[in-house]
């Protein structure tokens, strides 16, 4: 499953990307946070070294937060001939600065983040996004907030100015804006979802390390509305593991 490509717009897009918050170390991981940031903040050869082992299990796209070390283990990731389909995070504090760095780097797809799309008024909302349609690329939003911010987007006037629409999902409603995640409230988001009509991206499948790959993917594998997947690694072992179950079930 995730194996293959999607058309978006003109452009044939894999299904799977490389996540890259464990990375610069999103302060959601918890304890591992610190580590992470040991690991990597200083060692893009690090970030390289997951990089190749997750090109060779075949994924081929990676979701881009545009930090130092990940940009320069991606650029290192080139030199050694190794090209993925960028999906760039543009964030609220770095707009015009990130749109013009992703855009060097030739992404396919920028997408709002969380903080623009959860907590920014429509009309910059839709300012932002005309300026990455400018840029000729897949344009997206973030959400942190699915059960509140999806319905306010499709009531919105600015619903038909992106592409794809990428939503924290796992089994256990970690991260999600649900008191509960049971079947209803499954199906609450499936139907919200379908009724936005977007290309969906699912990201946070394995809630941030707390659920095993293998159950976490086989509820991703349930889900009929989710057209891709981020998931973040922070080792050689875990991508391997992660990638494999993912691309045989």
């Amino acid at each position: 499953m995730f194996n293959d490509y999607i058309k978006i717009k003109d452009k044939k897009i894999p299904q799977t990307a490389l996540g890259t918050a464990p990375f610069i170390g999103m302060p959601y991981f918890g304890h591992r946070t610190r580590l992470y940031q040991l690991d990597f903040s200083n060692s893009p050869e690090n970030i390289l070294k997951i990089m190749k082992k997750s090109y060779k299990m075949g994924v081929r796209a990676i979701q881009l937060i545009p930090e130092e070390p990940v940009v320069k283990a991606l650029k290192l990731a080139r030199d050694e001939g190794i090209e993925f389909d960028i999906w760039g995070t543009v964030r609220k504090d770095n707009l015009e600065e990130d749109i013009k760095l992703l855009s060097s780097l030739k992404a396919s797809m920028m997408l709002l983040d969380e903080w623009v799309t959860d907590k920014s008024h429509m009309d910059f909302i839709e300012e932002s996004l005309n300026k990455i349609n400018d840029e000729n690329v897949i344009s997206g939003l973030i959400t942190a907030l699915p059960n509140e911010t999806t319905p306010k987007i499709v009531d919105s006037g600015f619903k038909d100015l992106f592409d794809v629409y990428m939503v924290p999902v796992n089994k256990l409603g970690y991260m999600m804006d649900y008191p509960v995640f049971m079947q209803k409230e499954r199906d609450e988001l499936a139907d919200l979802l379908k009724k936005l009509n977007k290309v969906v991206m699912a990201n946070k499948i394995l809630a941030v390390g707390i659920l095993n790959p293998e159950e976490a993917l086989n509820f991703l594998n349930a889900l009929d509305y989710v057209d891709l997947v981020t998931l973040g690694v922070a080792s050689e072992k875990e991508a391997k593991e992660t990638f494999n179950l993912l691309f045989n079930k």
